[in-house]
């Protein structure tokens, strides 16, 4: 609402990210870490006016 045209963004899921990374700390605080893990997250891309198609070539 900040700016023209409106910019095409990334929705984090920020809850999950923290939740993950306190339940993670708590593992390797109360209990022998565990081997090397790799969390993954699904971004939301949200698209507004500043996205648009690219530039037309004409033959």
């Amino acid at each position: 609402s900040y700016t023209d045209p409106p910019l095409t963004t990334v929705r984090q899921p920020v809850q999950s990210m923290v939740t993950a990374a306190v339940d993670t700390l708590v593992e390797t605080v109360v209990a022998t870490p565990a081997s090397h893990s790799e969390l993954i997250f699904q971004p939301e891309l949200i698209v507004r006016g500043s996205t648009g198609s690219g530039p037309r070539v004409l033959r």
